[in-house]
């Protein structure tokens, strides 16, 4: 990327809206009482002024239509279409009867022309855009897209490595009226196909719930049920506490036993005598 790109500011899109509706709206009011010289001079202006890319309600106003029935006004009339529907090229066609550009309306033009095809492309090559925008180098061709970046008109990069830029956003263009019908139609499809979408995330997230709702009720179960065993465990080892309480207790008796008392016998004189004689 050419270290000359401006770094992206947020904000830039909501200023220069801002701006381009406040100069779009003071034109508008002025050709709206303006005739002849004076309005094809007004429309001069607007085609040069800084932050106005869209000049569909100028030319759709009635003292702007009238141009076209003079023949000397009607080349400006024709002029101001290109700049709200054409391209660089369409202006080269028809340049010997148009009124010659500007500098600033020649940059603006080819602005608009690469607004217009980055609306169909995300990656446009510099030799495409050289041939739409006729310029004669390189060099020439990343000035003109550095403006165009920091007019707001597209947002990119510039990828010199492989000669093209990358586009992140543009500007839209006028629409014509016969466009209308075309694009109400590819809304509708549009519309009916997020319609679809929605319906099927929607009985995705019903069929989720339902799973979910099963998920809890079979983990309450199971907490339950190893609830209810410990609870059973825990009363099964009460009862064998009790069981060997009762093994290991003495027997009832009537009362302490008297110890038995041993009856000797004592031996006689004569008895000793004729036992230690015979031992002799």
């Amino acid at each position: 990327m050419d270290e000359n790109m401006p770094k992206e500011n947020p904000n830039t899109g909501i200023t220069a809206t801002f701006s381009s509706n406040k100069q779009l709206e003071q034109f508008l009011l002025l050709a709206k009482s303006t005739k002849g010289v004076a309005l094809r001079e007004l429309i001069r202006q607007a085609m040069e002024a800084k932050d106005i890319y869209f000049f569909g309600e100028l030319l759709e106003l009635p003292a702007v239509q009238d141009l076209g029935n003079d023949p000397t006004s009607k080349p400006y009339l024709m002029l101001l279409n290109i700049f709200a529907y054409g391209s660089y090229k369409d202006y080269q066609s028809q340049s010997a009867i148009l009124p010659k550009l500007t500098d600033i309306m020649s940059t603006k033009l080819r602005h608009l022309t690469v607004a217009s095809l980055a609306t169909k492309l995300k990656y446009l090559p510099y030799n495409a855009l050289l041939i739409e925008l006729d310029m004669n180098n390189t060099r020439q061709l990343e000035d003109l897209l550095i403006s165009a970046i920091y007019a707001n008109v597209i947002r990119g990069k510039l990828d010199q490595q492989n000669s093209r830029i990358e586009v992140d956003w543009t500007i839209g263009r006028d629409i014509r009226q016969e466009n209308l019908d075309t694009i109400s139609a590819t809304l509708s499809s549009w519309c009916g196909a997020c319609s679809s979408m929605m319906s099927s995330i929607q009985t995705q997230v019903k069929s989720a719930n339902l799973f979910l709702e099963e998920s809890q009720k079979k983990q309450k179960d199971i907490e339950q049920e190893v609830t209810n065993i410990r609870k059973t465990i825990k009363a099964a080892g009460q009862d064998m506490d009790l069981s060997s309480n009762d093994m290991l207790s003495p027997l009832p008796s009537a009362g302490p036993e008297r110890p038995k008392k041993m009856k000797m016998k004592g031996l006689r004189g004569s008895q000793v005598n004729k036992l230690w004689s015979s031992k002799n």
